[in-house]
């Protein structure tokens, strides 16, 4: 079959398409945003219409790829780990329903937090959830992987959860395609109460969820993910879960890794060869990318009083990603045995672009204010969170989707005057919408700005589910008319900008302003195309 050279993500991608599936759901994040931009483009995609349009956010991506399921066909979905956040209604609940079509939840965590608020790892939803998950540890198993774990959803009537990390999403190698397979038919569940939770039924599926644990914890046991390898010198044994197995192997291109090693790419753990390497060494060095989920849970399956080392114990740092050197250190190696990682790309603070519209919406926002003592903007995540350094410093607060407007609200019904909100285009109909739905429900004495530049600017220029739409949306959910302002954000109109503004600020009750422009960006990038 034919060769690709592919990031991780999009060997995901291909390997989902080739798989047979018949819908992607997401909402773009870094760094999971290539699997549905590369499926967007596909031949493939194109020709067999596959759904592949951005959904208004992780939670709804979830559920229409549950649809698409209980419908019999195939599906993922993709989200970065924060993302999981929004959609773990859904995807705990999707452990109840089981699937029908099969279904990947792919999710990209992000340790050192590259672009990210938190470093959080999804594997503990999976185990929360009940939910069998797959970490590939290199694109070819990434591709690998979509096809198994489509099967292995259909199998056992299970959601599964693809791990991926920064590294392995945007790193690029060759992959060997397989055959493409068909979509399934159109077949619908044939256990008629399948996806319906009332309590008397969910209390017979738990059941169910439970009674199935032995059996995927048997398949990890036989997974061709999953593989001991033995070695002479016992004093230690490397559990290395993920993308950790090439950052090991990295130390040992040349020559054999003289410890045993279990690789582990497939969950639940296997405990018979956890066991095996438990028993035959003396101390265990855990290798994971991310949190110590597997350390900790080895500290409950291991009664005995073997040394675990890691990142509990300070021989891996507790926080950010791991490299081959990191790695290195942990195996003893000495500082002229370390590898020479080069920096690819000299580090440089971010900023806004020049001539972004968010410039002169702060600049316009500072002035209003200049009359009010510092600490009354609550921001949002996006490209404007950029607001927060000098030379604007006009934003107090970052946490995440959608707090924006609900932070403003609860300094409001605190007595904080005035309270202002800054939040994006994409972002409010992603999580923004109710917490405004709750200010004119309370008549809050907040104004929100919606940044518009008509994308999803900060993950590449993605289409913003409120293009064309903010205003309407605002008037529906109840803002009185007159006080849904939008504006120009150029430099030729900073004075009635900063009139706008202070009108707002001044007005007791909910406005909203909607400073209009495109992201310079997108404009470039359509004016290359010659699509402006």
């Amino acid at each position: 079959m034919k060769k690709l050279l592919l990031l991780g993500d999009e060997a995901f991608a291909q390997g989902a398409l080739d798989a047979g599936i018949s819908g992607a759901y997401g909402y773009p994040g870094t760094p999971s945003t290539e699997i549905i931009e590369y499926i967007q483009k596909n031949p493939l995609a194109v020709e067999r219409n596959i759904h592949r349009e951005w959904s208004t956010n992780e939670k709804t991506a979830v559920e229409s790829a549950l649809g698409m399921s209980y419908a019999g066909k195939r599906s993922i979905v993709t989200m970065k780990h924060v993302g999981l956040n929004v959609a773990a209604d859904a995807f705990v609940n999707s452990a109840f329903t089981g699937a029908n079509g099969g279904i990947l939840v792919t999710v990209a965590d992000d340790p050192s937090m590259h672009s990210s608020q938190n470093e959080q790892d999804s594997r503990f939803f999976a185990k929360f959830a009940l939910i069998p998950a797959l970490e590939p540890s290199n694109q070819q198993e990434a591709y690998e992987m979509a096809h198994y774990g489509l099967d292995f959803s259909e199998k056992y009537n299970l959601p599964v959860l693809v791990r991926f990390v920064t590294r392995l999403s945007h790193s690029r190698a060759g992959i060997e395609r397989r055959e493409v397979t068909d979509e399934n038919t159109l077949k619908l569940p044939e256990d008629k109460a399948q996806f319906v939770l009332l309590p008397a039924i969910s209390r017979r599926k738990y059941k169910g969820l439970l009674a199935k644990q032995d059996d995927l914890e048997k398949e990890s046991e036989n997974s061709p993910f999953n593989k001991y390898i033995d070695a002479k010198d016992k004093s230690m044994g490397i559990i290395a879960c993920g993308l950790a197995y090439n950052y090991l192997m990295e130390n040992y291109q040349d020559k054999e890794c003289p410890y045993p090693i279990l690789k582990i790419s497939q969950y639940p753990l296997p405990r018979k060869m956890i066991e095996k390497i438990s028993t035959e060494c003396d101390t265990l060095l855990v290798l994971e990318d991310g949190a110590p989920v597997v350390e900790e849970m080895l500290k409950g399956y291991l009664a005995c009083g073997l040394k675990i080392k890691g990142r509990l114990d300070g021989s891996l740092p507790r926080d950010g990603e791991l490299n081959p050197n990191i790695v290195a250190k942990a195996l003893g190696f000495k500082e002229n045995e370390l590898l020479n990682i080069p920096e690819v790309v000299t580090p440089r603070p971010p900023a806004l672009c020049v001539g972004c519209p968010h410039i002169d919406s702060y600049k316009a926002l500072n002035e209003a204010l200049s009359t009010y003592e510092k600490g009354h903007v609550f921001s949002d995540i996006g490209c404007y969170t950029l607001g927060f350094l000098p030379p604007y410093q006009a934003i107090n607060s970052c946490v995440d989707m959608g707090a924006s407007i609900t932070m403003a609200k609860g300094a409001a019904d605190a007595g904080l005057y005035p309270s202002v909100a800054v939040i994006g285009d994409s972002t409010f109909t992603h999580s923004g919408m109710t917490g405004l739905l709750d200010c004119v429900l309370d008549k809050a004495n907040v104004v929100i700005v919606i940044l518009d530049n008509y994308v999803a600017a900060m993950t590449g220029g993605q289409d913003s589910s409120a293009f064309g739409r903010i205003e309407q949306i605002c008037l529906g959910l109840g803002v009185a008319r007159e006080h849904i302002r939008s504006v120009v954000p150029l430099p030729k109109n900073h004075e009635e900008m900063v009139k706008v503004f202070r009108e707002e600020l001044a007005y007791n009750g909910v406005s909203v302003i909607v400073p209009k422009r495109e992201c310079v960006q997108t404009l470039a990038k359509k004016n290359r195309s010659g699509r402006a």
